[in-house]
């Protein structure tokens, strides 16, 4: 074994018994206080985000994809998000082999793909949380973290839990934050929330109990703005020049338009 290796290897072995060591020597009373507390920290935040009218946030986020072979690969992106409840969001995506914005506003669903100056749009009146319901069953499109964003986020994430971690603390961007790890039958997830009176969510990680090797998908938020600090927005959607419209069908057959790049092939290596 090589020398680099042996140190990676070893990295790696110190952790794994650090985190043992800590487990076996957490009490059951304790580890029920801190379940509770880590729900009432969560409940905190899906109480404080889901009173805020009008956010805005950018975030950078990484989707992983597991070979054939079991090598785990990074997909990141960037992006923005800027919503105003009940009926109106409008996000970004850039990852280097997609640039694309979708826009709501209240009953006109677009995609613009701006990389090739294309858009597809589609009616779906209704409110934030039927749109994201729509954008995962029919669409395959989901929103950045938008389960954190729904009316009633914390039922719908807590609704299958089975174990509740609260881990410490964590610093996420410069901002201490709680740090809580969850897990349900077909996913854990874990959230890092700033402390302090405005507990957003700093980092959120879901991972993939159903698929070999446990693949992630991270998001992290920064430049988190509510209320009269964000900016006017405008919701309505004015194509760009020379921009062609096309129709929902040729816009998913469309290469490096949706989450993996043309040469990611689902069942390929």
């Amino acid at each position: 074994m090589s020398s680099q290796r042996k140190r990676m290897f070893s990295a790696v072995s110190a952790v794994a018994l650090v985190l043992m060591a800590w487990m076996v020597r957490s009490p059951g009373t304790v580890a029920g206080a801190d379940e509770a507390q880590a729900r009432q920290l969560f409940k905190a935040m899906t109480d404080y985000v889901g009173a805020q009218q009008a956010i805005a946030f950018d975030y950078d986020a990484t989707l992983e994809v597991v070979t054939k072979d079991r090598q785990k690969l990074e997909l990141a992106s960037s992006g923005t998000v800027s919503l105003a409840r009940p009926d109106k969001i409008r996000t970004t995506r850039s990852g280097g082999f997609v640039d694309i914005e979708t826009l709501f506003d209240g009953k006109t669903l677009t995609f613009l793909g701006k990389n090739k100056n294309v858009y597809a749009q589609v009616e779906v009146p209704g409110s934030l949380d039927h749109l994201v319901n729509e954008l995962q069953k029919k669409f395959d499109r989901p929103l950045p973290a938008a389960d954190l964003f729904l009316s009633n986020a914390h039922g719908e994430l807590m609704a299958d839990v089975t174990d509740v971690k609260d881990l410490g603390s964590g610093v996420i961007g410069g901002i201490e934050c709680d740090y809580l790890a969850f897990r349900t039958k077909e996913v854990d997830f874990q959230i890092w929330i700033a402390q302090g009176a405005s507990p957003r969510p700093c980092r959120y990680v879901i991972t993939s109990k159903q698929i070999a090797d446990g693949p992630q998908y991270t998001i992290q938020l920064r430049n988190w703005k509510t209320g009269g600090d964000v900016a006017t927005t405008d919701y309505a959607f004015k194509p760009p020049a020379g921009a062609r419209q096309i129709n929902l069908d040729e816009l998913k057959a469309m290469k490096n338009m949706g989450e993996l790049p043309s040469h990611f092939t689902v069942g390929g290596k």
